[in-house]
């Protein structure tokens, strides 16, 4: 039975490929709660509140220099993810906050640009209006501010938990999402890929890609703005993506009203992230304060091996951002753990799908990948029109 560490087998498993809604069990949703509650231990979490382990950027910064002790921290956070309670928050994620408020201020002016174009955008699960969002601002805050992109991108922090969950090659997207005072509870839910499904479709696909599909994405938010709890931060329901068959069942009402008795919220504060698996049932809360705007970047990081859910185009990110990254490299402002963090979200990893007549593998059993080409240009020091020409090579070879 194929199975994703940490979550509890149903009575489906056992004999039946297909989840349909008289499958979902609100007994057993409570069970695989308690069971997960009274199962996980947080060893080197600095605190636990409400169930959710919380780790002190500073540590995890120092941490990042010993090798053994970052795979220790990414071991925790796996585990976290998978078989605890689903999601864990990092405090002080941005050791620098000038960083986070020059980003900021990016979101704003896109912001400013995109209304004069029109109505704030909607929300997957809420309406418009409610809210302000910029989709795939991790490609219009590159182009709009190179230099503040890498600065905010090399963050290590951001890549060990997608990489502790996704492994090497992720994707990052990114939305800005602001909730204005007054602005309304979401609806709970699980997301992309199968929680962006309807229960129709959701039962076609069998048990095990159910299982899979939390292991496809990473979601995260950073916290740009101070986010006490009046300001509804995200509510969360701890231990619930370990129920297998909760994309059939979050749309349910015993489901939604569990949700909302049990679920439970965390102040956060400028420079805070928190990350979460897909399949946790969650939801933004309600904005009951009359002065605040609650600012989050959202993270939504794909596995390399997945399909992200916007269309990014990483070459035009890529040709951006090198020559602000390779200033700061040769400056010596940037470790070679924040560069590769950079690197990472600034160009795709997978050397796949391909055209392999064109662009067949260099050494070994795959072509060269994006990622690995502007690493290679900057440890031999191109110029910016060279890494553009070797670029567009590159995304030559791989059309068909």
């Amino acid at each position: 039975m194929v199975a994703i560490p940490g979550t509890r087998s149903s009575r489906l498993s056992a004999g039946k490929r297909r989840i349909l809604p008289a499958s979902i069990d609100i007994d057993e949703f409570r069970r695989v709660i308690s069971d997960g509650v009274s199962d996980f231990r947080a060893t080197i979490a600095d605190d636990v509140v409400s169930g959710v382990p919380l780790y002190a950027g500073d540590l995890v910064r120092q941490a990042l220099r010993d090798h053994d002790l970052s795979a220790t921290i990414m071991d925790e956070w796996s585990d976290c993810l998978s078989a605890g309670p689903g999601v864990f928050v990092v405090t002080r994620a941005f050791g620098d906050l000038d960083v986070v408020q020059r980003m900021t201020h990016v979101f704003g002016r896109l912001m400013d640009e995109e209304r004069r174009d029109g109505p704030d955008a909607a929300d997957h699960f809420a309406e418009a209006g409610a809210n302000s969002r910029v989709w795939n601002a991790l490609q219009k805050s590159a182009l709009l501010d190179p230099a503040a992109f890498v600065s905010y991108y090399s963050n290590p922090i951001i890549a060990l938990a997608a990489e502790s969950w996704l492994g090497p090659w992720y994707q990052l997207s990114s939305q800005v999402n602001v909730v204005h005072p007054g602005g309304q509870s979401q609806a709970p839910h699980r997301d992309y890929h199968l929680g962006f499904q309807s229960d129709a479709d959701v039962a076609r696909f069998p048990i095990h890609a159910h299982r899979v599909s939390q292991a496809l994405t990473l979601q995260g938010a950073v916290a740009h703005s101070n986010m006490p709890i009046e300001s509804g931060p995200t509510r969360l329901l701890p231990f619930s993506q370990l129920y297998e068959l909760g994309y059939m069942a979050w749309r349910h009402p015993d489901f939604v009203a569990y949700f909302d008795e049990h679920s439970i919220q965390l102040d956060m504060h400028t420079g805070d992230a928190v990350f979460f698996n897909p399949g946790l049932h969650h939801a933004a809360g309600e904005n009951r304060t009359e002065d605040i705007d609650r600012v989050a970047n959202l993270l939504q990081i794909s596995s390399a091996m997945g399909r992200p859910m916007e269309s990014i185009d990483t070459y035009t990110i890529a040709a951006a951002v090198y020559g602000p990254l390779r200033d700061l490299a040769d400056r010596g402002r940037l470790s070679p753990a924040e560069v590769q963090a950079a690197i990472a979200a600034s160009a795709d990893g997978y050397s796949f799908p391909s055209n392999l007549d064109s662009d067949p593998p260099r050494d070994g059993m795959s072509p060269e990948s994006a990622q690995q080409l502007m690493a290679r240009a900057l440890r031999s020091g191109w110029t910016q029109t060279e890494f553009a020409d070797a670029l567009a090579a590159h995304r030559g070879r791989r059309r068909p």
